[in-house]
């Protein structure tokens, strides 16, 4: 099985609200589902965990960072591509606090033109009452280790 590192954002504003971005497949190996997940993307070109963030931070929303600090979760698991491949994807988490909820989609490559549907800034608890799904599952936890890093 072929892995897949990558680095995902939690993304949080003023307000406590973290990003995130909602999948719509069609016409690929997860035609049907929707799901709303955290920015972020593979590792490309020999990159490091931080310098994908980075890219992937910048070609998402627009927002850009020299910096991060290092990450505050990471998971492992099995998951399906739109290719239909299956792969172990690695996912390092990095925080990211922002003045602004002003994000650019014009970094987009057309895949993800194709399949991010619509983004939203998520209260906790709003997400949690909304019935949606979402990923990753432990967002809870993981957003409450970036409000005591930020604490710090």
């Amino acid at each position: 099985m072929n892995t897949r590192p990558s680095a995902r954002l939690l993304i949080i504003d003023p307000q406590q609200r973290v990003l995130l971005f909602c999948f719509t497949h069609k016409a690929d190996a997860l035609d049907g589902q929707r799901y709303w997940a955290t920015p972020g993307g593979a590792l490309e070109n020999h990159e490091s965990w931080k310098q994908a963030a980075i890219r992937e931070l910048f070609e998402e929303t627009g927002i850009i960072r020299t910096q991060l600090d290092d990450a505050i979760g990471y998971r492992a698991f099995e998951m399906q591509l739109p290719s239909g491949e299956v792969v172990l994807a690695q996912e390092h988490y990095y925080t990211v606090h922002v003045v602004q909820q002003e994000i650019s989609t014009a970094g987009w490559s057309k895949h993800e033109r194709e399949v991010m549907s619509d983004y939203h800034w998520w209260e906790l608890k709003e997400l949690i009452c909304s019935g949606e799904r979402y990923y990753p599952e432990n967002l809870t936890a993981l957003l409450e280790i970036a409000h005591q890093s930020a604490a710090r």
